[in-house]
């Protein structure tokens, strides 16, 4: 019987990866050399200040670079966001009104109760409570109800509120668009600023750029510890992963001849896996200002998983095969192997693979770059799994690899 041999050319393939990986590092020390990290990391590992600001028209990036180059800040990122006009809230659901003084925050909570009901439903996280910039020391009290609401119904409570016995002294009440041309969402990434800094800096954007729309603009501080938190838990659940693959393999394999060797080659694949991800991350850091994040970390663990599950499958036939086919070299077995289980392994990873591409294309924004990553992982698991950790096994039995042969033969 023919079978076409995978496992001769195994040369070419750990070349190719080779290349592929010294590609990766140049671009790393490149960006090192360049940008003084060898990743562009999130604010989630940098710590500061993030602000996702929907204005209410169409605005340039250098209109709002020009604005906080004015405060002396460092390290500003701005990004173009999606504008929200994927979110269908209901007609007349959202209302705003000014009032002379700047509402207390107790205030605002009596107002939103009151609201809450007298009218309907209100949506305490869409709604805000800011400064009016055309008037001194007044506020904008924007509300947003989960349905539809009736203007007479928001004025006839609105008139109910009493603040020791004051009554709420309120003009303009009107509906809020909720339609946004593109180019109207930004995000901008800076240093840790306090609640003042920012209110200074969102009037000042409204003064000289454009109105913003404080309902749906938002404020997020991020602690530096947090991402020092994440990378230290993603990089000990890495280690526990490659101590768990080893064990687990050694024991399950511990009838076939040198077991650790499998486990040292899903290692090997698995480590392969992460080296090409982090490379074409540095690259798209770059290229599209990509930055290392949570989610990132999330597709590299994710990622780990997929490619020891396929490199198991394959060991598992080659020690089924083992005692079925003694005449056989351990080579032919190993090819034999693989020829037997790629089908079901491209069958699954492809499925995956599909789901992945369609989410790129058609899917939002904010999700796009942890599944593209997440794709170039799935398909640098599923090479390694048949084109790394496999023919490493065949390498290491006929002693290819010089320091580990030197290292059998002295034990």
């Amino acid at each position: 019987m023919f079978l076409f041999n995978l496992v001769e050319r195994r040369k070419y393939y750990f070349l190719f990866s080779g290349l592929i990986i010294t590609a990766g590092i140049v671009t790393l020390i490149i960006s090192t050399v360049t940008t003084g990290a060898p990743l562009q990391l999130s604010i989630d590992f940098t710590g500061g200040t993030l602000m996702s600001l929907q204005f209410r028209e169409a605005v340039e990036e250098q209109e709002i670079r020009d604005v906080l180059d004015e405060f002396d800040l460092d390290d500003i990122i701005v990004q173009r966001l999606s504008a929200l006009e994927e979110v269908d809230y209901p007609e007349d659901s959202r209302w705003s009104f000014r009032t002379d003084v700047l509402l207390t925050d107790n205030q605002y909570a009596v107002v939103l109760n009151t609201l809450d009901a007298q009218v309907g439903a209100v949506d305490r996280d869409l709604s805000t409570n800011v400064t009016d910039r055309q008037t001194e020391g007044g506020g904008i009290v924007i509300v947003h109800f989960e349905d539809s609401a009736d203007e007479a119904e928001i004025q006839s409570a609105l008139d109910s509120v009493l603040f020791n016995e004051v009554e709420l002294d309120y003009q303009q009440l009107q509906t809020e668009t909720t339609e946004y041309p593109e180019d109207s969402r930004w995000s901008v990434r800076t240093d840790e600023l306090t609640p003042e800094e920012v209110t200074t800096i969102e009037d000042r954007l409204e003064e000289e750029v454009a109105p913003l729309d404080r309902a749906a603009t938002t404020v997020s501080q991020v602690s530096e510890s947090v991402g020092r938190e994440v990378t230290r838990a993603a990089f000990l659940a890495t280690l526990a992963a490659a101590a768990v693959v080893l064990g687990f393999i050694w024991f399950a394999f511990r009838k076939v001849p040198h077991p650790v060797r499998y486990g040292a080659s899903a290692i090997v694949a698995m480590l392969h896996d992460i080296m090409i991800m982090v490379s074409v991350m540095s690259i798209m850091g770059m290229l599209l200002d990509w930055q290392v994040d949570a989610l990132f970390l999330t597709a590299l663990l994710t990622v780990v998983g997929f490619s020891v599950q396929d490199s198991i499958v394959v060991f598992d036939r080659i020690r089924e095969n083992i005692p079925r086919r003694r005449g056989e070299s351990y080579e032919l077995i190993v090819n034999r192997s693989i020829l037997e289980t790629i089908h079901r392994s491209l069958a699954t990873q492809l499925n995956a693979m599909f789901v992945m591409v369609a989410i790129i294309l058609f899917g939002g924004e904010t999700i796009r770059q942890f599944v593209t990553i997440l794709l170039v992982g799935l398909v640098s698991g599923t090479y390694s799994s048949i084109f790394i950790a496999v023919p490493l096994l065949v390498a290491w039995s006929k002693g290819e690899i010089p320091f580990l042969r030197q290292a059998e033969d002295d034990e």
